[in-house]
């Protein structure tokens, strides 16, 4: 009975939510997202995570790997203040262009059509205080260049980690051994979260 109880506790509990206001483009965003059947946005709950990080980044540089249809990059965009910028990449015109529609018109926001790999190869050297890896580029491939861009002090996120409906066969060995990696570094701090979609969270030493 007790169990039974906790878990009512849980489902009504105020924690439940992603806290706050939605963003103002978002509901637009999500539903152009779904007419067009893109199944993998980022949970709102690491969106609303994403904001929270941001907004202890202000007068800061933020890039995102991989924008999708820009669900989780409104949430950043709502936590950066007036002075910080965001960088966000991906290589899906047809998605893009949806994040355009809606948030084209935020000077802070410079969206980028490519490769996610040749970016990063191409932008070595750069420093980030915040960024979002969502995609394979920075995250299963070229980690090292990508903890590179981060900036001492800066964060790393990324999130589904947790097993995933849609994973392909073979991608929960790939999930393990990123995190073993992870892990066995020592130039960073991490936090593992076995909430929403199982996120890590990264800040450079």
């Amino acid at each position: 009975m007790k169990n039974e109880q906790r878990e009512d506790a849980i489902e009504t509990s105020p924690f439940r939510g992603p806290g706050g206001q939605y963003p103002q483009a978002y509901n637009a965003i999500k539903t152009a997202t779904e007419r067009n059947g893109f199944t993998m946005p980022s949970e709102v709950l690491t969106c609303s995570l994403l904001k929270t990080l941001a907004g202890s980044k202000p007068g800061s540089k933020l890039l995102e790997m991989g924008t999708g249809t820009g669900l989780s990059t409104t949430w950043i965009l709502d936590g950066m203040d007036k002075s910080s910028t965001l960088i966000s990449i991906d290589n899906d015109e047809t998605l893009l262009n949806i994040a355009k529609e809606n948030l084209g018109v935020d000077k802070r926001l410079k969206l980028i059509c490519t490769d996610g790999g040749e970016w990063i190869k191409k932008n070595k050297g750069k420093k980030f205080s915040f960024i979002f890896a969502d995609t394979w580029p920075g995250k299963y491939t070229l980690l090292e260049e990508m903890l590179d861009m981060v900036e001492k002090g800066g964060f790393y996120i990324i999130d589904d980690m947790l097993p995933q409906q849609n994973w392909p066969l073979g991608h929960a060995e790939k999930a393990t051994q990123l995190l073993a990696d992870l892990d066995s570094r020592d130039d960073i701090i991490l936090t593992k979260m076995g909430w929403a979609s199982g996120i890590v969270i990264i800040t450079k030493k």
